[in-house]
C-alpha cells in the first residue's frame, strides 16, 4: 500500500450533505462536492491487513485493497479497473448499498472504518468523467439468445455479464421504462435517475436489446420466451409486499410503501402512468402526505425513504414506528466484528425530520364515519424467552390520516410467469433454484426472486453468477468469472 501510516495520520471524513432545510424543498442528491485530495486520503487510510475481512463483507468480492491502492496513488483507469472486475455498476452500490464491506474493515475492530462506498462511488465518478466508460461490445456472438425477465439490478448484471459473453440478450421489463428497484423504488434524493440512464445507453451501445410494457405471462406467454431463446432467466424480484390484515385495513389513506414511493418517482422522473401499483394495477388516486400526520410502520430503509418523501411533501407529521426493540448504539457482545453491526441507524431521511419508535405493535386502523382514516391504535411491548408480550397500560390511539406499510415483501408475484412455467418454490415462496437452475430446464432464476428481499449489491451479485450459470448451460463450459476467481483475476 502507498501509505502504510495512513490509518494513523487521518480520520474518516465524508461528503456533507446539504441543509435538511434546504434539500427536502428537491428531490436532488443531498451530498456536496468532495475534493479530490481529500478521497485520497481517505483511501490511504486501508491498512493493507493480512487478511482482508471487507472481501469477505461485500458480497461481490470487491477488490477493495487493491482499488484504495490505486485512488491513493491517483490512478484512476486502474482502481476502475480493479473495482469494475466485480462490479458492473459501481456508481449504483456506491450511492445506495448499506456497505457490509465496511462492517467488516479490520480498522473498525477499534476505529472509524475505510470510507469504501464513497470511494467506490467516486471512482465510478471519475471513471465517467475522465470517458474510461464506455461501449465495449463483445469481439465475437455465440450465436445463442437469452431472455432476462426483469430489470432491475440483478437482470441488469445478467444482461451484461451474458451480453459479455457474446450471446445476444434481450431484457423484458412490464413497466414502461426500464431499471426495476433503481428506478421506481429509490428516491431519487438517494440515486437521481441520469445514474441508471446513462448506464443504459452504454449497455444498448453494447448490444443489449431492452423491451418495455411487456408483462411476460399476461401480455407475452412465457411460452414464447422458451421457445425463442436458448435460455431464460428470471430477474422479477420479490414484489408483493407484507400486508397487515388488521381491523380498519379497507379504510382509505391505507397505501404500501412501495405504491407511495414508485409514485413519486415517476412523478420526479415526468412519468405520465403514475396511477400504477406494484403489481401494475390502477390506483383510484394520486397519494400525497401533504398536511397529513403521516405513519410509517417498518423501520428499515423502505420505512426510511418514505419519511424523506414525506418531508418533501411537507407532511404535517411524521412517525415511524417498529416491532423490533431499538439497536444498542454500538457492538453488543453476540454481535462481534467481522459481523454486520446490528446497531442503530440514522439516515438522511431521519436528520430531516420524523419521530422514531421501537418496540411499537399496530393494533388496529381507526376510520370516520367517511370511511377514512384518522387513526393508528398502537401498544408498547417488550420481547423475552416467550417471544413478543403486550405491555399493559401502553394502548393508545395517535392520529394518523397516511399510513403507509413498509414492513418488508414476502415472494415474487405468482400470477402469470411463474403460475404458467408451473416451476418448484421453496417453503418461503421464491423460486427454489439449484445453482440458479429451476426445475424447468432452461429456465433460471436469479435475485429477490430465488433469495427473497435483499440489498442491491446482493441482486447484483446473483446477477453475475446466474449468468455464469446460464452460460455454462447454453455452452457447456464459461469464461465468465465466478466470485472466487474474480478475486484472483487481477492478481
Amino acid at each position: 500500500m502507498g501509505a502504510v501510516d495512513g490509518f494513523l495520520k487521518y480520520d474518516r471524513e465524508l461528503p456533507k450533505s446539504r441543509d435538511p432545510k434546504q434539500r427536502i424543498e428537491d428531490y436532488k442528491e443531498i451530498y456536496e462536492p468532495f475534493a479530490e485530495e481529500k478521497t485520497n486520503k481517505q483511501a490511504a487510510r486501508c491498512m493493507d491487513c493480512g487478511i482482508p475481512f471487507c472481501h469477505n463483507g461485500c458480497p461481490l468480492g470487491n477488490q477493495i485493497p487493491d482499488f484504495n491502492d490505486a485512488v491513493f496513488k491517483q490512478d484512476w483507469a486502474n482502481a476502475y479497473k480493479i473495482l469494475s472486475s466485480t462490479n458492473n455498476f459501481p456508481e449504483f452500490t456506491g450511492r445506495i448499498c448499506p456497505a457490509p464491506c465496511e462492517g467488516s474493515c479490520v480498522l473498525g475492530i477499534n476505529k472509524d472504518p475505510v470510507a469504501i462506498e464513497h470511494i467506490e462511488k467516486s471512482i465510478a465518478e471519475e471513471a465517467w468523467e475522465r470517458g474510461l466508460i464506455k461501449a465495449n461490445p463483445p469481439e465475437h456472438r455465440t450465436g445463442k439468445s437469452v431472455a432476462v425477465v426483469g430489470s432491475g439490478p440483478a437482470g441488469l448484471a445478467a444482461a451484461a455479464q451474458l451480453n459479455r459473453a457474446g450471446h445476444n440478450v434481450t431484457v423484458y421489463e412490464r413497466a414502461d421504462r426500464i431499471g426495476g428497484l433503481l428506478r421506481f423504488g429509490i428516491p431519487d434524493f438517494k440515486l437521481e435517475k441520469w445514474t441508471i440512464d446513462r448506464r443504459l445507453k452504454v449497455m444498448e451501445e453494447e448490444g443489449i436489446t431492452f423491451k418495455t410494457n411487456c408483462n411476460i405471462g399476461v401480455d407475452i406467454p412465457v411460452k414464447d420466451l422458451q421457445d425463442q431463446y436458448d435460455a431464460v432467466l428470471l430477474c422479477g424480484g420479490s414484489t408483493v409486499p407484507r400486508d397487515l390484515p388488521l381491523p380498519g385495513r379497507d379504510l382509505k389513506g391505507i397505501h404500501f410503501a412501495m405504491d407511495f414511493l414508485s409514485q413519486q418517482n415517476k412523478r420526479v422522473g415526468e412519468n405520465p402512468n403514475v396511477l400504477v401499483n406494484h403489481k401494475g394495477d390502477k390506483l383510484e388516486a394520486e397519494v400525497f402526505a401533504t398536511d397529513k400526520n403521516v405513519v410509517v410502520i417498518g423501520g428499515g430503509d423502505t420505512g426510511s425513504d418514505c419519511v424523506g418523501t414525506s418531508n418533501r411533501h411537507s407532511a404535517k407529521s411524521i412517525t415511524q414506528i417498529e416491532l423490533l426493540s431499538k439497536p444498542p448504539e454500538s457492538r453488543a457482545q453476540n454481535n462481534p466484528w467481522p459481523e454486520w453491526p446490528m446497531t442503530l441507524k440514522t439516515s438522511s431521511s431521519h436528520e430531516e425530520g420524523a419521530q422514531r419508535d421501537w418496540a411499537v405493535l399496530t393494533k388496529e386502523f381507526i376510520g370516520n364515519d367517511k370511511g377514512e382514516l384518522v387513526g393508528l391504535k398502537i401498544v408498547d411491548i417488550k420481547w423475552g424467552d416467550n417471544g413478543m408480550e403486550e405491555i399493559r397500560g401502553t394502548d393508545r390511539v395517535i392520529p394518523c390520516e397516511l399510513a403507509l406499510i413498509a414492513a418488508g415483501f414476502v415472494h415474487p408475484q405468482k400470477e402469470g410467469m411463474i403460475d404458467q412455467l408451473g416451476v418448484d418454490l421453496d417453503q418461503r415462496g421464491n423460486v427454489k433454484a439449484d445453482n440458479y437452475a429451476t426445475s424447468e430446464k432452461g429456465v433460471f432464476a436469479a435475485g429477490d426472486m430465488r433469495r427473497g428481499q435483499s440489498l442491491v449489491v446482493w441482486a447484483i451479485s446473483e446477477g453475475r453468477e446466474a449468468a455464469r450459470a446460464v452460460d455454462q448451460f447454453i455452452m457447456g463450459s464459461s469464461k465468465l468469472p465466478s466470485k472466487s476467481e474474480s478475486f484472483y483475476q487481477l492478481a
